[in-house]
Formats: C-alpha cells, structure tokens, sequence
C-alpha cells in the first residue's frame, strides 16, 4: 500500500514539474501614472530643481554614477549623453529609467514618483528638451 501511494505521489510530483516548466513570465507590464503636463516645461526652473532633490545626491548622479546631473552639468549630460530622445520621448533613455523600464525605477528608493518628474521630463523632452 505504501508503495502504491509513494507512486501515486512521485506521478503527481513529476505531473507538477511538467505544469510549472511551461509557466514563464515573458513580460512586465510598468504603468506610469505620470500626470500629463500640458504647460511649458522650463529645464532651468522645473526639471533641474527636481534633478537636485531627488538625483545629484551624495553617491548617485553628483558626479558618481553617470550621467552627472549636478545642475551645472545636467543639460549637456543627459542632450549630449544620448539620453534625450526628441524624435522618440518616450523612448528616450531617460525616461526609460525614471519609469523603471531599465532596470530599477529612479530615483532610486523612491517608492513614487516625487513631484511627477516622470510627467516633467516627458513634457519637456516633448517640447524639443530645450535649455531654457
């Protein structure tokens, strides 16, 4: 009796091994819940402040880990960098990373979006990432 229910275990063992090789995650779907901006997006006033806060710190994009995005730097860092996309916004690397599409979501640790910068960046990507 034991070896028929030792059986009956190891046949629904090997049955389930088969069910969960065929499961695999193929895509991961990110929603951005960045308010669309609509106004114009000055770099200087808006974006850079934010860049400040929440990016050039200590041991993150204050000249560490690249691109700088120390406000003295930050423009040519990311136009020059090729992390501006003004053909493709959304597909610029940039927004790629603040919305988590490349690897973890920026700022780093942030649990959220602090002072929809996802929706800032778009929007002045959008407006042809000027240096105003």
């Amino acid at each position: 009796m034991s070896k028929k229910i030792f059986g009956i275990g190891l046949l629904l063992f090997m049955a389930s091994l088969l069910v969960m090789q065929g499961c695999s995650k193929t895509t991961t779907v990110i929603v951005d819940n960045s308010v669309a901006v609509t106004t114009t997006v000055s770099f200087s006033k808006d974006i850079v402040p934010l860049l400040t806060k929440s990016c050039s710190i200590s041991g993150c994009h204050g000249g560490t880990v690249a691109p700088n995005l120390s406000s003295a730097t930050a423009y040519t860092a990311l136009v020059n960098g090729n992390f501006v996309s003004t053909a493709n916004p959304a597909n610029s690397e940039v927004y790629l990373w603040l919305t988590g599409k490349r690897s973890v979501t920026m700022p780093a640790g942030s649990t959220n979006n602090p002072s929809n910068i996802n929706g800032l960046i778009l929007a002045w990507i959008k407006q042809g990432a000027k240096n105003n």
